[in-house]
């Protein structure tokens, strides 16, 4: 049974059989739920299988999943679908070359809110990005909200969904990427050379950078606050961001 979720806005496949097809078939998916305790019969191949392609497994309580299900026979497991098909690393340095640019990514830690991950998408795409990076754990994940967020941005930005982001940025490194951590205390944004590959990192809401991703990064930038609150919306700092590299990339001064 295939069933959306009206307080997710996901699609929800619901059952052993949709889970089990939805895999066979190789579609997109971001959770896998199981019931606390569930092993019996198909759902333990349904879980290897899951394992086997990176798919986040959550096990709820039979109670939450019954609620999540809106009471539809689960049989102890369902899954959340992505509302787009994630795309590979090779496909944003793919579209770099084809546009003739160096890389322009946006990297997203641990962002969880689904409007501020949209809204970023749109963004990068008006603002000329080849792709945006996100984790598979702590993050908000291709779903219906993600996409009505984006204003249809979604369809041509990749996204690409790393198990592990520190090792992401890594490689990007390796690949001649310099990563800008938007932080507190880095430079101004718009005293920074975002010359050659740039690979742009925006925090959470609440925590911002990790520390490890902060360690990672060749350079920190941020955007002076003038009044009482420290901080801006993470999309909104996105969008700022992600104007001034394409303001530089365009080759457009600002007025004296």
């Amino acid at each position: 049974m295939e069933k959306k979720s009206e307080n997710d806005q996901n699609d929800l496949l619901i059952g052993r059989n949709a889970v089990s097809e939805a895999l066979k078939s190789g579609r997109e998916i971001n959770t896998l739920l199981v019931s606390k305790g569930e092993r019996n019969g198909s759902i333990g191949r349904i879980i290897t299988e899951s394992r086997q392609k990176g798919i986040v497994i959550k096990e709820v309580d039979r109670k939450k999943l019954d609620a999540i299900c809106s009471g539809s026979a689960h049989q102890g497991v369902a899954a959340f679908c992505a509302a787009h098909a994630y795309a590979e690393l090779e496909d944003i340095f793919a579209l770099a070359q084809e546009r003739g640019e160096e890389p322009f990514i946006i990297i997203c830690d641990e962002l969880e809110d689904p409007h501020n991950l949209g809204a970023i998408l749109r963004s990068a795409e008006a603002g000329g990005a080849h792709g945006v990076i996100i984790p598979k754990r702590r993050s908000a994940a291709l779903n219906y909200v993600v996409g009505k967020a984006s204003a249809g941005a979604i369809e041509y930005v990749p996204v690409v969904r790393v198990s592990n982001l520190a090792a992401a940025i890594d490689e990007l490194k390796q690949r001649g990427v310099w990563i800008y951590c938007a932080d507190m205390d880095g430079a101004n944004w718009c005293e920074v050379d975002y010359s050659g590959g740039v690979g742009l990192v925006i925090g959470s809401e609440g925590k911002g950078v990790s520390r490890l991703i902060k360690e990672k990064s060749d350079f920190t930038v941020s955007l002076p606050m003038k009044g009482k609150i420290n901080s801006l919306n993470a999309s909104v700092a996105a969008g700022i961001l992600i104007y001034e590299v394409s303001r530089q990339r365009s080759g457009i001064t600002a007025k004296e």
